[in-house]
């Protein structure tokens, strides 16, 4: 048995398959999959997205540590409930995790980090904070909702009180602002606009029930996967890990080089992979019949190949598309290897996707 969200039996009473996540029972799809993803386009979807750890950094140091531990520069933090993302490196460059790391004071930080890497990312970070005098706490209280789509932020502004409806609704993208017990950030994963909402974890059933009153559709991970690949965005274990630097995983835009004093862990790694670059991530958009997979072979026509990392049918689109890892390079044509078979596709840079329209 894996580990609960605090919606998990809501989960079972509303029929959602459920299916292992990195150690938790999470729903796969409570109807279809491709029902919940044309929700989230059109209209309105909710994820259950509690898996997540929510992380609080406190002390007077707390900037220079983030500073030191994370590719990208929270220097760029200065006004309250700003987000940022960023990659968290080893030593060699090869990502631990992505997160969101969200500036509350100058005191106080606030990160959100991937579910299957929490325990590794915990043992990671607190000996790290230790030498910063940064306090460490993992908020397990809170409950964490994703409410994505066009409607989404009017019909979660609903549920809250006329003032903080308005707090909500004026927020910029990617800020964070805490609403009473909520703490409200216009922040995602699909590609849509909309809400990841942190909140007791005692509330979080009554909440998730007048969503669903309101219009808006309970949905699982299977849409959650669809939706994040039509946006381009990564998956942590698919399209990179620790094996893999930000510069080969289309990530150099959350990687900040400069200042050059800024001694931030995995620096020097990867000021030698900036020297000599050799693979790159693309999207791949396949123009002959098939389905893209993640481990499929990508052959460039000069002979050299490359491997898709994810791969699905877009609902959207109604075309298979993926994201692939390819030598530097790789010319706009490529054929990828569909058992056995080699069949035509065409490089393309993400999204895919983006607040419903087509980018490719």
């Amino acid at each position: 048995m894996g580990r609960h969200t605090p919606l998990f039996e809501l989960h079972q009473e509303l029929g959602a398959r459920i299916v292992d996540f990195g150690g938790w029972d999470m729903p796969v799809q409570y109807t279809s999959q491709i029902s919940e993803h044309h929700a989230v386009r059109r209209t309105s979807g909710v994820f259950d997205v509690s898996h997540m750890c929510v992380v609080d950094l406190k002390g007077a140091r707390v900037r220079p540590f983030l500073q030191h531990l994370l590719a990208n520069d929270v220097a760029k933090l200065r006004l309250p409930g700003k987000a940022l993302y960023s990659c968290m490196l080893n030593e060699a460059g090869g990502v631990l995790d992505d997160l969101i790391v969200y500036f509350l004071s100058e005191s106080a930080f606030r990160l959100v980090v991937n579910a299957g890497t929490r325990d590794k990312d915990l043992a990671w970070i607190r000996p790290i904070a230790r030498q910063f005098d940064v306090e460490v706490t993992e908020r397990t209280d809170l409950a964490m909702l994703a409410i994505q789509g066009p409607e989404a932020r009017a019909k979660t502004a609903a549920l809250l009180s006329a003032s903080g409806a308005k707090v909500a609704l004026e927020l910029g993208a990617f800020f964070g602002r805490q609403i009473d017990d909520w703490f409200v950030a216009r922040t995602g994963y699909t590609g849509e606009d909309g809400f990841e909402v942190m909140l007791p974890a005692t509330e979080v059933v009554r909440i998730w029930r007048e969503l669903n009153a309101a219009g808006v559709a309970s949905c699982g991970l299977g849409a959650r996967d669809t939706l994040r690949l039509e946006a381009g965005m990564n998956l942590y274990g698919n399209d990179m890990d620790e094996r893999t630097h930000p510069f080969e995983s289309g990530l150099a835009w959350t990687v900040a080089m400069q200042p050059n004093e800024r001694a931030f862990i995995g620096r020097e790694a990867l000021e030698k992979a900036l020297a000599t670059p050799t693979r790159q991530l693309v999207g791949l958009v396949l123009e002959d019949r098939g389905v893209l997979r993640s481990h499929q072979k990508v052959v460039v026509p000069d002979g050299r190949s490359g491997e898709t990392t994810s791969g699905t049918f877009s609902p959207t689109l109604e075309r298979s598309i993926a994201l692939a890892r390819v030598p530097v390079g790789a010319l706009q044509q490529v054929q990828v290897d569909i058992r056995g078979k080699l069949l035509n596709a065409r490089v393309v840079k993400p999204p895919f996707v983006r607040l419903g329209k087509a980018m490719i």
